[in-house]
């Protein structure tokens, strides 16, 4: 499974998902400052999920029907970074079949996946 980590992803989250074995390419390494309407096709054109923490992914997908291959969005707001990596690893390593053509909300009490529409 391959994933693209927005910007807005803590550094130790990729690390983790790398380590992991997981192919993470990460926005702030690659194209630093790329808009979200850019950054969307760059997960499409390498059929990855993308990781964000940023909720106008949801806006792109959903109200404007742009295409995704799966978008996971974290909301672990005063979680501390090497905790939210551990959470997300987790995540993926138990859910990623159901992650793929899905809208994926990780929380601190919840995970929620909508197929489907993205």
């Amino acid at each position: 499974m391959r994933f693209l980590a927005d910007e807005s992803v803590d550094r130790q989250i990729v690390d983790r998902l790398r380590q992991e074995g997981y192919r993470v390419d990460y926005v702030a390494e690659t194209f630093p400052g790329a808009a979200d309407d850019v950054v969307l096709p760059f997960a499409n054109q390498d059929n990855a999920i993308l990781i964000t923490g940023d909720k106008d992914f949801g806006e792109l997908v959903f109200r404007q029907g742009r295409i995704s291959p799966g978008i996971i969005l974290i909301r672990l707001a005063g979680v501390h970074p090497n905790q939210k990596a551990e959470i997300v690893a987790n995540t993926i390593g138990l859910r990623e079949g159901e992650m793929e053509k899905a809208f994926t909300v990780i929380s601190k009490r919840t995970i929620r996946i909508r197929r489907g529409d993205s």
